[in-house]
């Protein structure tokens, strides 16, 4: 019969050393560690969202003239398929970091990780230029509500205290997503039995992983005892300003 190993508590004295909890008493520093690893679960699921949010962005440069020879099109096209995708997500952000404040946080990023999946999943299917870049577009309006609601969780959930530790990981995260995509494109599109619509497929598992994570572990309450009042024409406003 095999026994589960206990969890090793961390040195009290390496653990008073470490700059976040300095200033701590050892309970305070103790009661913190504990409430860290407790939330990594949530925190790992959205850097996922944040990595392939912004992988979605990078992946699809190496692969695009095998994109548009197959389907067809011209370079205003071309220049469409690249650009549809992050000016829905540019015009989206605003609009999902208002949302955040009215509405149920919880619920409204997993609806932006599945538009987010729906719109992957559709642009592997593209069958013309015209198709990809509706589909693209619908990726990029689930890519602003995913990352910008990762941001607002991860203040929710992090005390003031702890942010930097995490924000420095989301600084991580969009540099290796910006220098890793291309060349994960390229690898995708060179391999004979995979092809360039994987280049949209890849990241489907893993932000249903990230999503089922959120679904179990996430826990947020919003109050209800205030009435919602959406501005539907600074809205309108926002998008436009931010497409033109």
């Amino acid at each position: 019969m095999v026994r589960a190993m206990p969890e090793k508590s961390p040195d009290p004295e390496r653990l008073l050393r470490r700059r976040v909890y300095r200033g701590m008493s050892l309970e305070e520093a103790q009661a913190a560690e504990a409430a860290h690893r407790k939330r990594m679960a949530v925190l790992l699921a959205l850097f996922m969202t944040q990595f392939f949010g912004m992988l979605s962005n990078t992946i699809i440069g190496n692969s695009m003239p095998v994109i548009v020879a197959e389907i067809g099109g011209n370079q205003g096209q071309y220049a469409w398929i690249m650009t549809s995708g992050i000016l829905a997500n540019t015009i989206t952000t605003p609009i999902a970091g208002k949302l955040a404040d009215l509405l149920n946080k919880k619920l409204l990023y997993m609806l932006g990780i599945g538009i987010f999946m729906v719109g992957s999943l559709l642009s592997g299917f593209a069958w013309s230029p015209e198709s990809l870049i509706a589909f693209r577009v619908l990726q990029g309006i689930g890519m602003g509500i995913q990352v910008t609601l990762s941001q607002v969780i991860l203040a929710s959930v992090v005390p003031p205290r702890e942010r930097g530790r995490y924000n420095g990981i989301m600084g991580a995260i969009f540099a290796v997503a910006t220098v890793s995509g291309p060349l994960i494109g390229g690898l995708i599109v060179d391999v004979p039995f995979l092809g360039w619509r994987w280049t949209f497929w890849i990241v489907i598992p893993f932000m249903a992983i990230a999503l089922y994570t959120v679904h179990r572990r996430l826990q947020m309450t919003r109050d209800l005892s205030r009435k919602v009042s959406v501005d539907y024409l600074g809205a309108l406003f926002i998008s436009t300003g931010a497409a033109v």
